[in-house]
């Protein structure tokens, strides 16, 4: 069993051996508070940038025959991001569905300068078309607006791609509305990995298994996760084709398989292997024809590879200096250099999407926080007040940063912006989850 106060770490899931950080903690994992009930995740917005953007989204005219409403998806979505303020249309009706029905004066005397307005309308042929336009008050013209014909299951997605669109128009930034996101969670007797929408709806059963399943990790083109199982007792990396629902081994020998992290151009992964001896970072076809790479050769534990965005260089934890530490290599294994120093326990890399920064693990005064370094500088920022903070992983445009924590002996997920402004929490009913990879912008634009 874990020491009191150990949050779950894959580093020593996997990296078994020598130090406390490197045991395997299933026991622990097991031991969490859960039930066999399934639920969506649910997001509770616990902080908020203190420059938000308002914005009024309206009804949009006929989409109460539908059960879900374009309209409440797209503000939920903006509000979640913590960079907009909703605000509410007020008595008038009846409510505009196009520009020439808006009240522009009235809209400005309610300082409501960003209006969003739209119709949903089913067509003859069974289809549903949904037109949507963002107008500015002040200027009384369209900012942006278009129309979709889709069918009735796509009508989330269609809401999500219309909130990334007003996003990017007023942040200038990619909406992440539409990525999806994977995560563990662990019932009473079984684990199991899911893949669902951002905002924690549409949620996707994957596969379980009453051994511990770890590590999952997108490719880049959004069609495949790479995951660790110990469904055959020991540690097997799969990929999953989300695509036709295959799956297939990509690595599997003896020793530690585990920490795969895909290179930006699908073709490789790098991987942690200790079929040599000590855990060592490898590079593997990720169509499993072989071309096994070593990219390490130390005495210590290297694991938890992360990729920069250009693929020039590779973030891993080591404990080559006597304790775990972040260091620094290029892509083929060279130039290590070493990150962090304040501190004795610094895990868990993860790179930003413009690779100016990563997101770790701190331990600090017996508390395990998420924190923020920035590469050039090397100035680091604590992002969390939690104490059992874990797994990592950035938004596809960098601004929010998801995490796993430990919160009255029970799972969860959470977000904070990369700032540490806005700040999210996100839970199962009845489960406790963890292990999240936030998907790529592929597909959503």
């Amino acid at each position: 069993m874990n020491k009191p106060g150990r949050p779950f770490s894959r580093t020593r899931l996997l990296a078994t051996g020598r130090r406390d950080w490197r045991r395997v903690i299933a026991a622990t994992l097991l031991c969490l508070a859960a039930a066999t009930a399934r639920a969506q995740l649910t997001i509770e917005i616990i902080g908020g940038g203190a420059d938000q953007i308002p914005i009024t989204v309206l009804p949009f005219a006929s989409e109460e025959k539908y059960q879900q409403r374009v309209s409440e998806i797209i503000a939920a979505d903006l509000t979640r991001s913590g960079r907009f303020r909703s605000q509410e249309a007020g008595s008038v009706r009846p409510l505009p569905s196009e520009p020439a029905e808006v009240n522009y004066r009235y809209w400005k005397n309610r300082n409501a300068l960003t209006l969003v307005i739209g119709k949903v309308q089913e067509r003859p042929d069974g289809k549903v078309e949904v037109r949507f336009r963002m107008l500015d008050t002040a200027k009384e013209a369209q900012v942006v607006g278009y129309a979709y014909t889709i069918v009735l299951p796509q009508m989330r997605a269609i809401a999500h791609k219309i909130a990334d669109i007003i996003y990017e128009k007023m942040t200038g930034e990619p909406g992440v509305f539409s990525t999806r996101i994977a995560y563990v969670a662990k019932t009473a007797t079984r684990f199991e990995l899911h893949v669902s929408d951002a905002d924690g709806y549409n949620s996707q059963f994957i596969l379980a298994h009453r051994e511990p399943i770890i590590s999952p990790a997108w490719s880049p083109d959004g069609t495949k996760i790479a995951y660790v199982s110990f469904e055959q007792r020991r540690s097997i990396i799969f990929v999953h084709n989300l695509v036709d629902g295959t799956r297939r081994v990509l690595a599997a020998y003896d020793g530690v398989n585990g920490a795969p992290c895909w290179a930006p151009d699908g073709k490789h992964l790098a991987v942690v292997l200790s079929k040599d001896g000590v855990s060592q970072i490898y590079l593997i076809d990720a169509d499993g024809g072989g071309g096994l790479t070593r990219l390490t050769n130390s005495n210590a534990i290297d694991t938890e590879p992360s990729f920069s965005p250009d693929g020039r260089y590779l973030l891993f934890t080591s404990d080559r200096g006597g304790s775990p530490q972040i260091y620094r290599m290029t892509a083929n294994g060279q130039g290590v250099e070493r990150m962090t120093f304040e501190g004795s326990y610094n895990v868990t890399p993860q790179y930003s999407p413009d690779g100016k920064a990563f997101a770790f693990i701190q331990r600090n005064q017996g508390r395990y926080n998420l924190a923020v370094m920035d590469i050039t500088t090397h100035q680091t920022q604590i992002l969390t007040d939690t104490s059992l903070d874990g797994s990592p992983t950035f938004a596809p445009n960098g601004r929010m940063i998801m995490y796993a924590s430990i919160v009255g002996g029970r799972g969860i997920l959470a977000a904070v912006s990369s700032d540490g402004r806005i700040k999210q929490k996100i839970t199962a009913s009845a489960q406790d989850v963890h292990e999240p990879a936030w998907g790529p912008l592929v597909g959503n634009r």
